[in-house]
């Protein structure tokens, strides 16, 4: 049963918003983004249902380091981070996928409500089925949306003891104004509650680059997968098979981008619009900033948030970021 966000369950409950479908101008932007040159298409397309059980298999190759340090900063400070952050009345997911991360936090943070938010509705409905059957003290109010363009949180959530978790330095798919515009406004619906987010750090190109493009390639298929993604969305007639998967560590920028390059001339179509992309041409699909840990504390203070601290993984390579209102 899908209801919208709306009407937020205040009991436990097993449904989602109904799936993002953007807001109005979102197949005019995708079109857009099509048309320009180079050309781009938004990360969150990467999301889908099969995007989303491919980047839960890249957590797991030995190449992508974020998320085996993000969990051994939260097991090994767990005590310190549930200190720092305090009271809990509702936890809220952001990018929530299968939930995995947000779980392993609930007996040291013990929340009274858990929202997760994500824009792979049909993803994340899954994880809620599982967690509804172990959790079943626990308010579970899922919400489906795309937080990047519209975070919209409804009233029934407590306005206090709010904690946003923002983990996996998804934050690093922002350029640095955009995500400094996403911090504002989480800050403004953390009155007297935090954030706890996970944060990549800059580091060298031989640990970055094959965290973005493994030996498995299954980076290359999450890539690609976007292209099918696009044509359900938008009635295109892209063919995976034309496109390469492309990453790289821009260093003066320090950041990972990602592209997909046509590998021959192709006419890509869809309803009321086409594009000729030549061999070799790009699409842009994902930036991934890497931060130092003073360059992230002062985005978080330029955001409004106040009483930071933060931990790192025995290496240095990631930190895991806390911040009050």
């Amino acid at each position: 049963m899908f209801q919208s966000s709306s009407m937020l369950a205040t009991e436990p409950s097993d449904y989602v918003a109904p799936l993002f479908h953007g807001p109005p101008h979102a197949i005019e932007a995708l079109q857009a983004g099509l048309l320009a040159r180079p050309a781009h298409i938004e990360p969150k397309y990467l999301y889908d249902a099969l995007g989303s059980s491919l980047f839960s298999a890249i957590t797991q190759l030995p190449e992508y380091y974020p998320t085996r340090c993000e969990a051994e900063i939260l097991r090994d400070h767990a005590a310190d981070i549930a200190q720092h952050v305090g009271k809990v009345k509702a936890l809220i997911d952001l990018g929530a996928g299968d939930c995995i991360k947000a779980e392993k936090l609930f007996p040291s943070l013990r929340p009274e409500m858990y929202i997760p938010i994500d824009i792979s509705v049909e993803y994340l409905h899954s994880a809620v089925q599982r967690l509804k059957n172990t959790y079943r003290d626990l308010n579970i109010a899922p919400i489906g949306e795309d937080f990047h363009h519209d975070l919209r949180l409804p009233d029934t959530i407590p306005p206090s003891g709010r904690l946003f978790f923002y983990p996996g330095s998804s934050i690093g798919n922002l350029d640095p104004d955009h995500a400094l515009a996403l911090l504002t406004r989480i800050r403004t619906y953390c009155d007297e509650g935090g954030l706890l987010i996970g944060v990549d750090r800059v580091k060298s190109r031989d640990i970055l680059e094959p965290a973005y493009d493994d030996a498995l390639h299954l980076t290359a298929a999450f890539n690609l997968n976007l292209l099918r993604h696009v044509n359900q969305r938008l009635g295109s007639d892209f063919d995976v098979q034309h496109w390469q998967h492309v990453a790289h560590y821009d260093e003066a920028h320090a950041r990972i981008q990602m592209h997909l390059q046509a590998q021959t001339d192709v006419d890509i179509h869809w309803p009321h619009g086409h594009r000729a992309f030549c061999k070799g041409e790009r699409i842009h699909t994902e930036n991934s900033y890497k931060y130092t840990p003073e360059g992230f504390r002062d985005l978080l203070t330029r955001a409004g948030f106040s009483y930071v601290e933060h931990w790192s993984d025995a290496c240095g390579w990631f930190s895991v970021f806390s911040a009050r209102a």
